[in-house]
């Protein structure tokens, strides 16, 4: 068979990346940016193992597979490293500079519920620029007349667990705020959110509330690795009381999860 039938480089790795976004996988895209030789050259890294591409080096690519899990782990979105920060045997690389890049799903935002809190935090987190999806069991508190001007996502739910469980999907990249009216609108979509394990699951109300719900779910067979994930009650304390501030505090603790932050005031470091 002739070679020409072959996807070249580019194509191999668009095509990667691709995939790598369709399964909701995560991987990282490095290119070389400074170097006596291959600057330009790209391989795509991903967290399961796979490799697209190369710099040209088998023994720099396989240096990068191992910092790869590093930087993922960094919640940074992109970095420049000198190959002598993680391969100072790699002699011809020495001075040679990599950019890495984090590909990984769109950030999405799942609210359960869309009363006042719901609706502010869909609105909110539309607002600062993530995929926003708001399901509710009642079809006029999701009206598109009600989020008009928004992409906001509106979901008319027959069966919170269906429906959730649908929206949520594989639960890589998806940050999920229940905030029902109810103890069983609650355990009804935690269960489903619960089995899909998405990076971030918060739930509304008092301890009082939260711990009957969760102890709902311990007996139905939920571990507790996966129970002790669950932020409730849900946000960061802020002081919080209308609705749009429990909002913000819903969301603060969203983004301080998504890229690692601690939630401590940034002047603390003044009083230390």
């Amino acid at each position: 068979m002739s070679g020409a039938d072959e996807p070249n480089p580019s194509t191999q790795l668009t095509r990667a990346v691709e995939r790598v976004l369709r399964e909701g996988a995560r991987a990282v895209l490095v290119t070389v940016v400074e170097a006596a030789g291959g600057v330009g050259a790209k391989v795509l890294l991903e967290e399961s193992g796979g490799r697209t591409g190369t710099t040209g080096d088998d023994a720099l690519d396989d240096a990068l597979g191992g910092r790869a899990h590093a930087f993922l782990a960094s919640r940074a979105e992109a970095a420049t490293l000198r190959v002598e920060e993680f391969a100072p045997a790699l002699e011809a690389w020495r001075d040679a500079r990599v950019l890495l890049e984090r590909i990984e799903p769109e950030p999405h935002v799942v609210v359960c519920g869309a009363g006042h809190v719901g609706a502010s935090l869909a609105r909110l987190a539309h607002a600062v620029g993530y995929r926003v999806t708001l399901v509710d069991d009642r079809a006029d508190f999701v009206a598109r007349e009600r989020f008009s001007g928004t992409s906001i996502e509106l979901v008319a739910a027959h069966g919170w667990a269906e429906s959730v469980g649908k929206v949520v999907g594989a639960g890589r990249g998806v940050y999920v705020a229940v905030v029902t009216r109810g103890h069983s609108e609650d355990e009804e979509c935690m269960r489903a959110v619960l089995a899909a394990r998405p990076d971030y699951v918060g739930m509304i109300g008092s301890r009082r509330r939260t711990n009957i719900v969760l102890e709902r779910l311990r007996e139905a067979g939920f571990d507790e690795d996966a129970l002790k994930r669950v932020r409730a009650p849900i946000g960061l304390d802020i002081g919080a009381v209308s609705p749009e501030e429990v909002a913000l505090s819903v969301l603060a603790e969203i983004v301080c999860e998504r890229h690692g932050g601690t939630g401590r005031p940034l002047s603390a470091w003044r009083r230390e």
